[in-house]
């Protein structure tokens, strides 16, 4: 039977996928600078990710029941890095829109900007690791 708790786990696929993808695609525009199809991709799939993790964190804060123990202490780091994932790429999407408004995407503000899609990466990679642990050691949800 559906119940609101199985949100969390039907859409926190979403942001993982699109902010790392995303972000693969915009640094390898850096490489590629003739492929302006792969900055433009790594720039939509960052909203598209920004959207999803706002999803991604609201179903878990509001849908999702307290744990104790071990899996409560794997359950804050998870929300922490989750909620350090959202500051993060709202941050970047922010700041990336910003280069693109004032047509600065050839100087080095882009450089900026792949640094703080990097770190929505490594957030997001961190956050994404904790909640399979809590599902893969702890079998919540299953």
């Amino acid at each position: 039977m559906f119940t609101v708790s199985h949100l969390h786990p039907m859409v926190v696929h979403f942001p993982i996928a699109l902010i790392m993808v995303g972000f693969l695609a915009d640094f390898l525009g850096l490489f590629f600078k003739k492929e302006t199809c792969l900055s433009t991709c790594g720039f939509y799939l960052m909203i598209l990710g920004t959207l999803a993790a706002i999803v991604g964190v609201a179903t878990g804060y509001f849908f999702t029941g307290e744990m104790e123990g071990e899996p409560g202490l794997v359950r804050d780091k998870h929300e922490l890095f989750a909620f350090l994932t959202l500051a993060a790429i709202i941050v970047s999407v922010i700041f990336r829109i910003w280069i693109v408004m004032q047509k600065k995407e050839g100087s080095s503000f882009k450089f900026i900007s792949i640094g703080l899609y990097f770190i929505a990466f490594i957030f997001v990679s961190i956050t994404g690791f904790l909640g399979g642990d809590l599902v893969m050691t702890y079998l919540l949800g299953m």
